[in-house]
């Protein structure tokens, strides 16, 4: 059940993001807008809801109730980012506005968004993994709770590959391709 409860979150988001975007751009009603999009975290305090209760009742926590955990952390980490990014493509497909993959970055440039992007994964990381160890506290069992940590050590080693990759283009950086010449 809790499954299609954050199923039913990620759709609830995009379905804000989208509503307020429409509002926003489309009626020009820019502050209710920016109302519904404010709303968004709501939803991310519904799952946290819904999650504990579920194991409050007696549920063992599973991959899908630390998928919970993660989607929070995500939302909380990359939440604002998305909401741009969709906003930008918003302006583009509706408004006329710049198009979104018009300029593409290299170099230092490209670097410097690759390990903003991990400092951005580590927050959801540490976000994620505070409300999985909250929870396992909170239930008090670490039978219940085994699931909670396997999925941080998993989360853990895809922070680190990230990290590798990510920072391995300050080393390297992200050339210019060579123009082709006719």
């Amino acid at each position: 059940m809790i499954a299609y409860f954050i199923i039913g979150c990620e759709i609830a988001f995009w379905v804000f993001v989208a509503a307020g975007l429409s509002v926003r751009y489309l009626l020009g009603m820019k502050r209710l807008g920016v109302t519904l999009l404010m709303a968004t975290p709501i939803i991310d305090l519904l799952l946290l809801v819904a999650t504990v209760m579920d194991l409050q009742r007696g549920a063992t926590a599973s991959m899908v109730h630390g998928i919970a955990a993660i989607y929070i952390g995500v939302s909380i980490a990359y939440g604002h980012q998305m909401i741009a990014w969709a906003d930008r493509y918003f302006l583009f497909w509706f408004k006329d506005g710049e198009s979104p993959r018009s300029r593409k970055a290299y170099g230092s440039e490209y670097a410097s968004k690759e390990r903003s992007g991990w400092f951005r994964h580590l927050a959801a990381y540490i976000i994620g993994t505070a409300f999985l160890l909250g929870m396992t506290w909170w239930i008090g069992d670490a039978t219940r709770t085994e699931a909670f940590m396997n999925i941080v050590r998993v989360w853990g080693i895809v922070l680190v590959i990230d990290f590798v990759i990510s920072f391995s283009y300050t080393l390297w950086p992200r050339k210019v391709p060579a123009k082709k010449v006719k």
